[in-house]
């Protein structure tokens, strides 16, 4: 069983006022609302078709809703592309792993730093000066705190191609995470993994959230009921586009509405055991 932290309420860092997103004649979100404030574990559950993906590429720039206003620390960021969000802290793993089997780990990880980079092109060019110093200081940020923090010293050389899934995902993670985010956006991080995958990859989450070097707030999409009322400071509940829902892990599991739509009893009794 995981044990829970608890938090104080804190600045808003993300909302959605009256979302809307239509494919053709089809409402994959219907006014959605949400709010989620710094430090919290957010998660988001519904049935498959929901509009919990469209969601999330609503909020990272992937799609523009039609209608209602997306805000990150208090700004309206409708009109920003996906790279100028992850400029203002948010980061993004997804469903399917996201990485490039081709290089090592250890570069696929430096590709999150690009944001961080200030060195101009001729410097960078020669590697030489600011350039090369700026190489170090990003290497040793990745060693020391991500490397160390997921585990995976022993395949930092590896082609990531080469690895087993539940390696990709913690690969795909790092990447995220060399952003230094102040948002992290999770679709579906357990899918696919074993049950050992899943408790380490859960004990990874509560390290970014928890942690005083991380403390990043985190967005979770994720259907394994009984980690996402383990970990969740408030859980969100989609259904068609609509929101059924968004409360504490308990209201949610005590809320006739939820049962029906998803949850069911077999897995309310599961959640709570």
């Amino acid at each position: 069983m995981i044990v829970k932290k608890e938090i104080m309420a804190g600045d808003i860092l993300l909302e959605l006022e009256d979302v809307h997103m239509y494919f053709g004649k089809v409402a994959a979100l219907a006014g959605v609302s949400l709010k989620i404030r710094k430090g919290e574990i957010h998660s988001v559950i519904g049935p498959n078709g929901a509009g919990k993906t469209v969601m999330m590429n609503c909020i990272n720039g992937l799609y523009k809703p039609q209608q209602g206003i997306v805000l990150y620390k208090g700004d309206r960021i409708n009109h920003l592309k996906p790279h100028e969000r992850a400029r203002m802290g948010m980061a993004r793993t997804f469903q399917k792993v996201e990485v490039f089997g081709g290089m090592t780990v250890m570069d696929n990880i430096r590709l999150g730093r690009h944001n961080h980079y200030r060195s101009g092109i001729f410097s960078g060019a020669v590697y030489i000066g600011k350039a090369k110093r700026e190489e170090l200081e990003h290497r040793q940020f990745i060693e020391e705190e991500i490397i160390d923090l997921l585990e995976i010293e022993h395949i930092r050389d590896k082609p990531v191609g080469m690895l087993p899934y539940g390696l990709q995902k913690r690969v795909e993670l790092g990447r995220a995470l060399a952003l230094e985010p102040e948002l992290l956006i999770l679709d579906e991080p357990l899918a696919g993994l074993n049950l050992e995958e899943v408790e380490d990859m859960a004990r990874f989450i509560i390290d970014v959230n928890e942690e005083p070097r991380w403390q990043v707030t985190c967005l979770l999409v994720e259907h394994d009921m009984g980690v996402v009322m383990d970990l969740s400071d408030r859980v969100f509940v989609l259904n068609f586009g609509n929101m059924i829902m968004d409360g504490t892990p308990d209201d949610v599991q005590q809320n006739p509405e939820v049962i029906k739509a998803y949850l069911g009893e077999e897995d309310l009794y599961a959640t709570r055991k």
